[in-house]
C-alpha cells in the first residue's frame, strides 16, 4: 500500500502545473505516494478561450505574463520558452485535445502512463512552442512515448475517453476544485500549496504524521 494517495488536478497548457508536476515525480518516489492523475480543461474550445481572455492576441499576452512569473520561480526556467510561444504560428491553444490525449494514455497504460504524456505534452507547448490543441501534436507525442499509432488513434478519437476527461471535471466539482494545481491528499482532505520543493516535502510529512 502507497504511504499517501493524491489526486493531482491539472491542465496541460497551464504553466503553474509544469513547475508543481517536476516537483512531485522525486517527492512519489521519496514518500511512496500513488498519485492519481485528474484533467482539469481551463478552456475547452476557442470560444471559450475568446470568452475568457478576449482576442488572441490578448490572450497570448496575458497568459505569457503568467509564464513570465512562473519562470521566475521554476526549477527548469529554461524549459519555458515565451519567446517561442509569443512567435508561434497559432492562437494560444486550449486544452481539451491535450487532456484527452493523457486519458487516452491513461485508458491505455495507467497513471504512469497519464503523467508521461502529460509531461511529454507540457514540453511541446511551453519548450517547444507547439500546437498542443492540434490532434497531430498529440499523436506525435504518443508515438514519441511508445504506443503504437493506430491503436493510441483509435483510444484517443473514442467517445469514451471524452467522457472520462467529464469525469475528472465532475470530480473536481464534488471536492470544490476551482484552480489549478490541486493536489489533494485523500487520507487527510488537505491540499498542498504549491512552493519549493522543500515546502511541499514539509507538507507530505505532516500529512503523514496524520495518518501514522
Amino acid at each position: 500500500m502507497p504511504a499517501l494517495t493524491i489526486d493531482f488536478f491539472h491542465d496541460v497548457v497551464c504553466c503553474w502545473c509544469f513547475n508543481i508536476s517536476s516537483r512531485m515525480r522525486p517527492l512519489a518516489a521519496e514518500f511512496d505516494l500513488d498519485i492519481r492523475h485528474r484533467t482539469f480543461v481551463l478552456q475547452a474550445s476557442r470560444a471559450e478561450m475568446a470568452t475568457r481572455w478576449g482576442t488572441p492576441e490578448d490572450a497570448r499576452e496575458t497568459i505569457l505574463g503568467h509564464w513570465a512569473a512562473c519562470r521566475q520561480v521554476s526549477d527548469r526556467p529554461e524549459l519555458i520558452d515565451i519567446d517561442a510561444m509569443r512567435a508561434a504560428p497559432f492562437d494560444y491553444p486550449h486544452g481539451l485535445t491535450a487532456a484527452l490525449g493523457c486519458k487516452a494514455a491513461e485508458r491505455l497504460g495507467g497513471q504512469a502512463a497519464h503523467w508521461d504524456m502529460f509531461d511529454r505534452l507540457q514540453r511541446a507547448h511551453l519548450t517547444e512552442a507547439r500546437n498542443v490543441a492540434d490532434p497531430a501534436t498529440v499523436l506525435h507525442a504518443a508515438r514519441d512515448l511508445g504506443f503504437e499509432s493506430a491503436a493510441f488513434a483509435d483510444v484517443f478519437e473514442d467517445p469514451e475517453t471524452l467522457r472520462a476527461v467529464e469525469t475528472d471535471r465532475q470530480h473536481a466539482r464534488a471536492l470544490q476544485v476551482r484552480s489549478i494545481p490541486t493536489l489533494i491528499v485523500r487520507e487527510t482532505g488537505a491540499r498542498l500549496v504549491n512552493g519549493p520543493r522543500e515546502d511541499l516535502a514539509a507538507q507530505l510529512r505532516a500529512a503523514l504524521r496524520l495518518v501514522a
